[in-house]
């Protein structure tokens, strides 16, 4: 549904349902008195509304964009258009990955509002993982989720018709991809009025962080390659708290970022958040068996992540790839099946280059720019916060710097454990 612009307003709870209530299908999912609907603002990002509706025969989850940065205010304006463009994502995501996106109900564009399937008895994973919590299904289904939605957006499946055409429909989406843009890649390498960090423990690694010129020229070199290599849809801002999860089920939420960039983003995402909840859980109040139980189970994760993602991401390219890249008549006969299979593993080991470098991105921006993660945030002693804050800088680093020591997802976890228990200098202050 798409009505002029000049249509657009904040909906808060009385016109919200009434709004939902002149929406025949979502009565009938909800109850058919509006009166008696339970409507609660559970909105905790950075940017959106977000209403959980509830009736006698149902529930859904609203969100409306704000014409604003939420977590800012109105001083920083944002375009409603990425509503549009998070609904488009999740519709290409429900089509490739299905079962692993809430079901649509309702989208209204002037209102930049998506009605979405209710998400019960799901939490979002980040809050889970502070608690140690451990999740059985995550790595099946998020790596199910990846390699589709990477592949079947890539070259290797698409005509290069159909690719463009799938570039163009989210080109609109810059206004997005340039809070990205600074936000990971430029922010926290130079001062920045959004900039915070753990004070006065971390103040040295900071203006480290702005006087490192090899450090500056490989994340400028991460930067180019997310504004200049559209290899695939992505939903450009999958982290742990971007996934709802039960024990049985998972759910990949909010693709407002969504536009087509380099593969490597959205897994180095995953594993950047991961590896974060493993340096973090040592500044938590658990017994140290619990721990380490749990922190055994991340780095687990980790490498099943990348192992299961390049699997099944192979898997489908080995299937019968109908994409214009790397043209089946180019590699026919034994002779060129061979030839065609190393370059898939190549392939494969410079996508794993991408994902190791961008994952040590998104680490130091949540250490040092805008937005940061519960993860760390919830460590209540803040010298506690910034020993683990600074082993996760430490490993993301190296991780840029030093990419040929990380040639296998074993080297990245290897790594992670021997800083599990390193004493910066400021920890015998």
């Amino acid at each position: 549904m798409a009505e002029g612009q000049g249509d657009y307003r904040i909906l808060h709870e009385a016109a919200l349902r009434d709004y939902l209530a002149e929406q025949p299908d979502l009565v009938t999912l909800l109850g058919a008195e509006p009166v008696s609907w339970s409507i609660t603002e559970v909105g905790d990002g950075n940017l959106n509304l977000v209403f959980i509706v509830k009736g006698d025969r149902g529930g859904v989850a609203v969100k409306q964009a704000l014409p604003y940065v939420r977590l800012v205010g109105e001083s920083w304006p944002l375009p409603l258009s990425r509503a549009h463009y998070e609904y488009l994502s999740l519709s290409k995501q429900a089509q490739l990955a299905p079962g692993l996106v809430p079901a649509l109900r309702h989208h209204n564009e002037a209102l930049a509002l998506t009605v979405m399937e209710l998400l019960e008895p799901h939490i979002i994973m980040r809050k889970g993982m502070v608690a140690g919590t451990q999740y059985p299904r995550f790595v099946d289904d998020i790596t199910t989720f990846m390699a589709r939605t990477l592949f079947f957006t890539s070259d290797l499946a698409l005509s290069a018709a159909e690719k463009k055409q799938g570039i163009a429909a989210f080109a609109g989406n810059h206004a997005l991809c340039k809070i990205t843009e600074d936000l990971i890649f430029t922010d926290p390498y130079r001062i920045a009025e959004q900039n915070r960090w753990t004070a006065p423990y971390l103040d040295a690694l900071a203006a480290d962080l702005r006087d490192d010129m090899d450090l500056h020229v490989a994340i400028s070199r991460l930067k180019l390659k997310f504004m200049a290599s559209p290899e695939a849809l992505l939903h450009g801002d999958l982290h742990t708290g971007s996934i709802m999860v039960t024990d049985s089920q998972t759910r990949v939420i909010d693709p407002e970022f969504a536009f087509y960039g380099p593969m490597g983003f959205d897994v180095g995402a995953v594993l950047a958040n991961l590896l974060m909840a493993y340096f973090a859980s040592a500044g938590h109040e658990r017994l140290p068996g619990e721990r380490r139980a749990f922190e055994a189970w991340v780095l687990e994760t980790v490498e099943q992540v990348w192992t299961e993602f390049a699997r099944k991401f192979l898997d489908l390219w080995r299937a019968g790839a109908a994409g214009d890249a790397y043209p089946a008549s180019l590699f026919a006969g034994e002779k060129g099946a061979a030839r065609l299979e190393a370059e898939r593993q190549a392939y494969m080991q410079r996508l794993f280059a991408d994902t190791v470098g961008f994952a040590a991105a998104k680490t130091i921006r949540r250490i040092f720019g805008l937005a940061h993660n519960i993860d760390f945030e919830l460590i209540e002693d803040p010298k506690r916060r910034a020993i683990s804050e600074a082993r996760a800088v430490r490993l993301a680093r190296a991780m840029m710097l030093e990419a040929g020591a990380f040639p296998t997802i074993a080297d990245v976890t290897g790594a992670a454990r021997k800083l599990r228990d390193w004493q910066p200098e400021f920890a015998a202050g």
